[in-house]
């Protein structure tokens, strides 16, 4: 797929290629590897790793364990 460089240095990212891997309008990194370049999503800055897993780590009130269990019996009344 092949796109085109403006005078003002911008490239446009085809459409299927933004949806297909989720970018939105943002900052972006911009990686130079050689001859090539790589534009990659900037992660937020809420990630923290679980387990070996990176998660969004909640800003929000902490929710109990009873809490959860009103919630779900709520919604089978």
């Amino acid at each position: 797929m092949q796109s085109t460089i403006d005078k003002a240095g911008r490239v446009i990212i085809p459409a299927a290629v933004r949806a297909r891997l989720g970018l939105v309008p943002g900052p972006v990194d911009i990686v130079v590897e050689g001859t090539g370049v790589r534009i990659e999503a900037v992660a937020p800055d809420n990630l923290a790793e679980r387990d070996g897993r990176l998660v969004i780590a909640g800003d929000g009130p902490s929710i109990s364990a009873d809490d959860i269990r009103e919630l779900r019996l709520a919604d089978q009344r």
